[in-house]
């Protein structure tokens, strides 16, 4: 090579800009954006699992999945009973029950009926109420105001229980019935 041409490549060689350090590149930040973001994620998921309520999951699911053929049972006396009931709940949380049955048992008009008013996804708002029989006939107490929401409402005693009629919204009145058929 000619003494020239090795200066020409020396010189051209000599005027590039030596190549930027990582951390000026964009391609090493991209490729760690992505287990970045899991990183964080997961951090975050964690934080949300230790931090918010498991009110969804019972404590006692297995006595509670024991107890089922017991709340079947109390069903099926309903229906046997021909129960029915028109649940009244005010918004200031007053609450009138008229129950109507086809038997003239003794267990078809109890002194006391249980309302059991259920969130539908929140444990911690569910609430009892023991109703009291009236001097009309109607089964009368109060319940802590229902706001909007999904609910499940149902009525019981020892010996009976309509079951779980789901409302949604404002709904005050509503109508609780057996089923016809008996669980078996």
């Amino acid at each position: 090579m000619t003494s020239s041409r090795v200066s020409a490549m020396h010189s051209s060689m000599s005027s590039r800009s030596p190549a930027p350090p990582w951390y000026r590149q964009r391609w090493p930040w991209l490729l760690m954006a992505g287990p970045g973001i899991v990183v964080v994620a997961s951090l975050f998921t964690g934080w949300l699992a230790l931090t918010t309520d498991d009110a969804v999951v019972a404590d006692d699911y297995y006595k509670r999945g024991l107890a089922i053929n017991q709340r079947l049972e109390r069903v099926d006396r309903a229906s046997a009973l021909g129960m029915e009931a028109e649940v009244d709940i005010a918004a200031d949380g007053r609450v009138r029950v008229a129950l109507a049955s086809l038997s003239s048992d003794e267990d078809a008009h109890p002194a006391v009926v249980v309302l059991g008013v259920a969130h539908a996804t929140r444990g911690g708002l569910d609430r009892s109420v023991e109703l009291v029989l009236g001097p009309e006939g109607a089964y009368v107490g109060r319940v802590e105001p229902v706001g909007a929401g999904r609910w499940l409402v149902s009525l019981e005693t020892k010996a009976w229980r309509l079951p779980a009629v789901e409302i949604a919204g404002e709904v005050r009145t509503l109508k609780l019935r057996a089923p016809s058929a008996p669980h078996g």
